[in-house]
Order: C-alpha cells, then structure tokens, then sequence
C-alpha cells in the first residue's frame, strides 16, 4: 500500500497527522552531535587524503578517488571542500591545500566550451577571494563569468549547456543544472557594477522557470530549445529516467538555485518557484530521507540511491527556509543531513578515500552507480556547516539576500 503524499509531507516535517499509519524505518530524528560527528569524520578523512591528491577527484572506483587534471566539470569542489574542512578546523592545512588546488583552475577562466563555470569558480575562486582578500581570485572570478557570458542565446534566453560555440550540436540544449551557475554571474555583477552579468542570469532563470517546472512540481532534467530562433522544443533528459521522469539531483540542484537567484534579485517569482520544486521533493522522499536516483523511475523507491541529491537538496531547503521563515523546510534539511550522516558515509571501510558513499553519477549511462562523488562531499560538508557554523559559511559563500 503506498503512503499518501501527505503523510508523506507529514512525516518528514515531524508533523502527526491524525490517523496515519506509523510509517516503518522512519528516519532518525534530526542529531546536531550527529552532524558534528559527520563533519568531524569528515575532516579527519580529508586530512589524511588530501596530501595525496595531485588532482582533481571526480568520483570513485573501488572507493579510491579517480582524477581530472583540468577539473572535468567537477573541479571547484576540491578546493571548496577543503575550505569547509578549514573553517570547521582551523586547521590552516586545509587551506594551503585548498589555494594549491584552485590555482590549478587558472586556465579554466577562459573556457567557453563549458556552462559550468559556476561550480568550477564559485565554491574554489569565490571562496578563496571572500577568505583571504587577495584581489587575484576575485579578479580570476569575474574572467570565468565572462566567459560564462559568451554562451548565452539571446533568442532564447538561455544559457547554452554543452557544446563548444562552434559545435551546432546541443546548441539549443538548456539543462536545470545551469541555475546552480547563476551565481557567479550575480557576484561579477556586484563587483564591477555591470548589470549585464546578473541581467543575463535572470534572463535564464525566467526562461528556465516558464519551460521546466510541470504544474506538480517535478521537472525534466533537460529542455530543448532552437537556436536559431529560440523557439521551445519541449523537455528531455540525459541523466534521468525519462523526459517525463524527475532525476533527483536535477530536482535539487532546481530548489537551490531558484532560491539563489530569488537572494540575489529579490524576485519573488524565483522564490515561489523553488517552494514549488522543494514540495516535490519533499513529497517524494522516502521514509529513509536517501533520495532514490530518479523520483519517478520505475523501481523507486525501492531503487538505487543518490546521497548527492540529498546533500544538495539539503542545502536548498536551508536556503528556502531562511529566505520564508518557514522551519519546516529546515526541518527536512536536518532530517536528510542526520540521514546522511547516519547511513551514508564510509566509516565502515578503511579503503574509501570519500567521505559520502551512496552517490549515482549517471544511471542510464551505468556510469558510477552508488560510488561516491566530489559534489556529495562537498555540499554535506556546507550543510553542515550551515547548521552548526552559519556566520563562517557566510563569510565563505555569501548568504545574504540582495
């Protein structure tokens, strides 16, 4: 018998609903000491692997990291994660690995090949630049938006995915990954005073906001458009089930950006937006508060699992509930992060050089299925954080709203 969505909703806010049925292996009520205990093993796993990194992490393989040299799409979430452990620690280690680390994105500045400019620059450059002054990052910061700048389709509003410039192929392509690649537009245009940064990330986000979400809340992972004109196509996904399925983590990556973008302009719209897509979300989660891989694939929820999805999601929530005042939000942050932290992390093998298992990379590609990635560690990490340290993660990342 499945469980009504509201009981569902219930359970996850700590609601009693008067005659639900007990819901079984509920997860655990929200522990701050076991999310200091979280961020403490993290911390202790970080140290003991990083003097070995020479490159960038992009996922696992027999719980042992494999690496990028140029970063891949992944690479600002090194640096980012050591810069978390560093204000959990005090331990300046983590930070002269974490500037060693970012400077090797230094050519990435240019790259125009790519929309993830955002997650490359914003958790490693930004940071570096909010933590330590030095004008070099923060100038290095606005090279990478500018260049983020040059894959905007005025026709269609939208910041192209993939693809170089000169490659027609996926020149239409939008994904909802790409609101997470927002910010670094609003922190160029704060710092030189050019709207045109933060004008063309609300162009995408307005864009994204009209074509991905369907009237339940859920999206695609994917939305075509015609390059030429600008003309809608209609939705498709790469990394989830189907067009019409709900990836997990694409559905996540949505809550945290929208409420991002709503911090950064003030538009209500955005805010009202990712309300939408948390409710989801929320609606979705299994009693166990890992989400599934796909919310919608077949097999869910008793499928495969992406803690990432939950780490991400996690933040979001914390965001959204700041940005309303509405604690229940927070209240399913605590609740996936205590889940994670209780079940998700690799204490029980002396080999994993991770510090979240559990994570599904690309499912339908049957590339990197519950192994761990860089991503999830990191925004585990910035939850946690976000909970027991906020005025440090503020000085890290900016949480203030426009």
């Amino acid at each position: 018998m499945s469980v009504p969505r509201r009981t569902v909703l219930a359970t996850a806010t700590g609601v009693a609903v008067a005659g639900a049925s007990p819901t079984p292996a509920v997860a655990a009520a929200p522990s701050l000491r076991a999310l200091r205990e979280a961020a403490d093993y993290a911390v202790d796993k970080l140290r003991a692997v990083a003097p070995t990194v020479t490159a960038f992490p992009v996922g696992t393989k027999f719980e042992k990291w494999t690496y990028s040299q140029n970063g891949d799409w992944v690479g600002g979430f090194w640096p980012g994660t050591l810069w978390m452990a560093w204000l959990h620690s005090k331990d300046d280690d983590f930070r002269t690995w974490a500037l060693a680390s970012a400077a090797k994105l230094a050519p990435r500045r240019y790259d125009t090949g790519t929309h993830d400019l955002g997650f490359l620059f914003y958790p490693s450059w930004v940071t570096a630049w909010r933590l330590t002054g030095d004008e070099t990052w923060r100038a290095g910061a606005v090279q990478a938006a500018d260049s983020l700048t040059r894959r905007y389709n005025p026709r269609g509003r939208f910041i192209r995915a993939w693809g170089a410039l000169t490659d027609p192929n996926n020149a239409g392509r939008v994904i909802i990954d790409t609101m997470m690649n927002l910010d670094l537009l609003a922190f160029a245009s704060r710092e030189t005073g050019d709207s045109r940064y933060l004008e063309i990330a609300m162009e995408h986000a307005r864009t994204a906001q009209r074509v991905f979400p369907r009237p339940d809340g859920s999206i695609p992972h994917v939305y075509d458009f015609d390059p030429d004109t600008g003309a809608p196509l209609g939705p498709n996904t790469v990394q989830g089930y189907s067009p019409t399925s709900c990836w997990s983590r694409g559905q996540a990556w949505g809550v945290y950006g929208f409420t991002t973008m709503y911090r950064r302009t003030g538009n209500r719209e955005f805010l009202t937006t990712a309300r939408r897509l948390a409710d989801f979300a929320i609606g979705a989660l299994g009693a166990d508060h890992v989400p599934v891989w796909d919310y919608r694939a077949p097999q869910q929820p008793y499928d495969i699992k992406d803690a990432s999805a939950g780490a991400i999601l996690a933040c979001g929530l914390l965001d959204l509930s700041a940005a309303t005042g509405r604690g229940s939000y927070r209240d399913v942050a605590l609740r996936l992060l205590t889940a994670l932290a209780e079940t998700c992390l690799t204490r029980n093998s002396a080999r994993a050089e991770a510090v979240v298992a559990r994570c599904t990379r690309n499912r339908p590609a049957e590339d990197g299925i519950e192994i761990s990635l860089p991503y999830a560690d990191y925004y585990l990490l910035e939850g946690i954080l976000r909970v027991l340290r906020p005025q440090d993660v503020d000085r890290a990342i900016d949480l203030s709203t426009s």
